[in-house]
């Protein structure tokens, strides 16, 4: 199979209570993508970076399977870079910065070898972006995913209701669904946005997992409990490469598929909290993976 992700390549300076880094690398492609790579050997990665972004995070992700091709080198200017710092409780955080430098002027064109690519993770972006990559698709995928937030249902929303109605999977968090269905309860939230054409809604709740909508069918991925987490910065892209991983992996879009999907994007995502920035997932091995799959099995499996 191949995998298809958009998304952004990045610096970041992060602040929690557990400590501060500066300029680490991050954004949604590479967390996606390095959360893939683990479950499927072919991605194709489209993004934009400046001339400052170190080749050699470029060449690593090369070896694991993960296509460069379609990221364009902007040598003179600077690669995308945000800051934050998080409050206490981790589930809030302020942005200090957001210098979008290269990201201004990305207009993502296809490798002709990445437009026939079974399966397309879109990340955050503008939902112009999104339908132009959709656009240049040569045949039709068997799964499209798409990623978006409250910025974007605020500034574009019928641009974004046009891209929602081509996918077959929306990712948004909890509030988000509520702004875009006009919704509070999310059953019925669900509902309303299944209606706008995607087949399959996930509703992400951060460390209260996830919420998968299947037509009538509904499933609750936990987040695993963690003893210390240190950074929460790219944990639901780490969790849509995973997801989308497993998919690319398995090339079915069943209801069992993507309820197994879930707990491997789950899976994925609770590694990359535990660290800043990209320090657990580079670093992971076959067998912490299984393990940490079975501990999520003793978490939801139970008898009556």
């Amino acid at each position: 199979m191949s995998l298809l992700i958009v998304g952004t390549m990045a610096f970041d300076s992060i602040e929690t209570p557990y400590g501060k880094v500066e300029m680490v690398i991050g954004g949604a492609c590479t967390y996606a993508s390095w959360s893939a790579s683990y479950l499927t050997d072919k991605i194709n990665m489209v993004s934009i970076v400046g001339g400052d972004f170190p080749e050699d995070e470029m060449e690593t992700l090369n070896k694991r399977g993960a296509s460069s091709e379609g990221v364009e080198i902007v040598k003179d200017k600077k690669s995308f870079f945000w800051a934050g710092k998080y409050h206490d409780n981790m589930n809030s955080r302020d942005t200090l910065v957001t210098d979008l430098n290269v990201l201004a002027d990305f207009d993502p064109v296809l490798p002709d070898s990445y437009k026939n690519s079974e399966f397309v993770l879109l990340g955050n972006l503008t939902p112009e972006v999104q339908i132009k990559v959709m656009d240049q698709m040569t045949t039709k995928p068997k799964v499209i995913a798409l990623d978006t937030m409250n910025f974007w249902m605020d500034i574009a929303m019928d641009t974004l209701k046009q891209a929602i109605a081509r996918v077959d999977i929306l990712t948004i968090n909890d509030e988000e669904a509520r702004q875009l269905s006009g919704e509070y309860s999310l059953v019925t939230a669900a509902d309303k946005i299944l209606e706008m054409g995607p087949k399959a809604l996930i509703i992400k709740k951060g460390e209260h997992g996830a919420l998968l909508f299947y037509g009538d069918k509904k499933f609750y991925a936990p987040a695993l409990p963690i003893a210390v987490v240190k950074d929460p910065t790219g944990a639901g892209d780490t969790f849509a490469g995973g997801f989308m991983g497993y998919l690319d992996k398995s090339g079915e879009l069943s209801y069992e598929n993507l309820k197994r999907a879930m707990i491997y994007g789950s899976t994925m995502a609770s590694f990359c909290v535990e660290e800043f920035s990209l320090e657990k997932i580079q670093a992971l091995t076959d067998e912490e993976i299984t393990k940490r799959l079975g501990q999520f099995k003793e978490l939801t499996q139970f008898d009556l």
